[in-house]
């Protein structure tokens, strides 16, 4: 049997019983920006792991935000789940800012050379979503086993659908559109869930306040309309599951 490194064990045992959520910035946005944080907080309750953001998405949800206004409330509603360790930074359990930083520059080199069209190549990917990828990557090689909490679409099809990604910028751009494939298998591995499918959970575990028929559907709508990428007809499959 492989033995693992020093430096795994210690994670591990900080972990519980060895499993993540890397929470997107998107993700917590829709959840504020909806009155519905404490969702999170009870998911946490029942979840046998740890719920992770990288610095950078800290600076995108609570450090930029609760400097305008506009959207201070809610970056106080996401720093409250901070204070109280229902969200955590790597740091938490021995993951240095550094080793995120390395991961992600070369995530982000290798995804925005990914695509090509009109002779330039595509920027389909940002430091926010490259670190929770890099965080990902790190947690699975100290074998933490991991899902990235993500709404954005970009980062969703480039792991999961490649091919309709390609789709879609030949579409916008209206010119062909090439991939080098041998970038794809950098992301491959990566589990995805979105904002909806965490509230789908909370809904099957009871987590809710709202007892009502309609609880499911008003839920995943709302979403949708503060921020999460889901259609009526995949929220419509998820209530036919329910």
């Amino acid at each position: 049997m492989k033995q693992q490194k020093p430096e795994s064990k210690a994670i591990s045992s900080k972990l519980g019983q060895n499993k993540a959520i890397v929470f997107d910035s998107g993700v917590l946005i829709s959840f504020s920006m909806n009155g519905i944080t404490g969702i999170i907080r009870r998911l946490k309750g029942v979840f046998p792991g740890k719920f992770l953001i990288t610095s950078e998405v800290k600076r995108e949800v609570i450090d930029v935000p609760l400097r305008i206004k506009k959207f201070e409330l809610e970056a106080l509603n996401i720093k409250a789940l901070l204070d109280e360790r229902v969200i955590e930074l790597p740091s938490s359990i021995g993951i240095k800012d550094s080793e995120i930083e390395k991961a992600d520059n070369e995530m982000l080199g290798i995804a925005n050379s990914t695509f090509s069209g009109k002779g330039r190549e595509i920027h389909i990917l940002d430091h926010g979503e490259a670190s929770c990828l890099a965080l990902s990557k790190i947690l699975t090689e100290k074998g933490v086993k991991n899902v990235i909490a993500i709404d954005e679409r970009t980062t969703r099809l480039l792991v999961e659908r490649p091919e309709n990604l390609k789709g879609i910028f030949e579409d916008r751009m209206n010119t062909r559109v090439t991939i080098k494939n041998q970038n794809l298998k950098f992301f491959r591995d990566f589990m995805i869930i979105r904002s909806a499918e965490l509230a789908y959970v909370a809904y099957k575990k009871n987590l809710l306040d709202l007892k009502n028929g309609l609880v499911l559907d008003a839920l995943l709508y709302a979403l949708k309309f503060k921020g999460a990428a889901i259609s009526g007809d995949e929220i419509e499959q998820i209530k036919r599951i329910g």
